[in-house]
C-alpha cells in the first residue's frame, strides 16, 4: 500500500486519505481474505517535519514514539496503529510498515548536507535512499514469508548524507538540546556517519540492506 497524501498536504486530507483511507483499504481487503500488508509508512512518523523536532535517542529505533506537530508524521503514525487495531482482532494478519527514507531518483548525485540550522524535515535531508532499493524492499517485503503481527521497520540508506559527523551536526542543529541526546554510537572509529534510524532490524527480518550510498 503506497497511496498517500504527502507532507505538504492540508491536515485535514492527511487524516482522511493517510488514516481513513488506509483502514478502508485495509478492512475491504481483510474482509475478502487478504491476510498480508506492506504499508509505507514513513520516517516522519517520529516528527522530524518540525524544527521543534528533538530524537529520543540516536539511532532513532523502529519504534521510536510519534512527536509531531505538522500532520504528516501523526497521519503516518495513527496508519500503523491503525495496522495494530486490526491485528488485534485477527491476530494471524501479517502487517509490515516500513519507516520509508525521502527517495532519490537513480541519477540524483549525492551532496551532503553541510553544517547549518536545522530546518523543517532535518532528519529527513540526511536520511536517504535510492529508488531502486526502496523497490527491493517493498519486493522483500511483500514476498516474505508470512508472519502473524505487526512489524514497523526502518528503511534508510547505510549511512547519513551528511557532510560532517552526526554528533557535529547534531550540535549544530540543537545546540544545549544535543547534549541530553546520547551519540556514544557514532564516537566509535567508522561509525561517525552511521544512519540517524536504526536499520538493523530491517535487515535481520527482510535481508534489506541498501545497495546504494548516499555519500560520495
Amino acid at each position: 500500500h503506497l497511496g498517500a497524501v504527502t507532507g505538504a498536504g492540508a491536515e485535514a486530507d492527511l487524516m482522511r486519505v493517510n488514516v481513513m483511507g488506509t483502514y478502508g483499504l485495509l478492512r475491504y481487503l481483510i474482509d475478502r481474505g487478504c491476510s498480508k500488508f506492506a504499508l509505507a509508512s514513513s520516517i516522519a512518523a517520529v516528527g522530524m517535519q518540525s524544527v521543534h523536532f528533538r530524537p529520543l535517542e540516536l539511532p532513532m529505533s523502529d519504534e521510536h514514539p510519534c512527536l509531531d506537530r505538522e500532520g504528516y508524521g501523526f497521519s503516518k503514525y495513527m496508519m500503523e496503529e491503525t495496522t495494530r487495531y486490526l491485528a488485534r482482532q485477527r491476530e494471524e494478519l501479517d502487517f509490515i510498515n516500513i519507516r520509508l527514507a525521502s527517495i532519490w531518483p537513480e541519477d540524483r548525485v549525492p551532496a551532503p548536507r553541510q553544517p547549518g540550522p536545522v530546518g523543517q524535515w532535518g532528519m529527513g535531508a540526511i536520511s536517504c535512499m535510492y529508488l531502486s532499493d526502496a523497490v527491493r524492499c517493498f519486493r522483500l517485503a511483500a514476498e516474505s514469508a508470512h508472519k502473524a503481527g505487526v512489524r514497523i521497520l526502518n528503511a534508510v540508506g547505510t549511512q547519513a548524507c551528511v557532510a560532517c559527523t552526526v554528533p557535529e551536526l547534531m550540535r549544530i542543529w540543537y545546540g544545549a538540546d544535543a547534549e541530553k541526546i546520547d551519540m556514544a554510537h557514532y564516537e566509535r572509529v567508522g561509525h561517525e556517519r552511521d544512519p540517524v534510524y536504526d536499520i538493523a532490524r530491517i535487515e535481520a527480518e527482510l535481508g534489506f540492506v541498501p545497495a546504494r550510498s548516499v555519500l560520495p
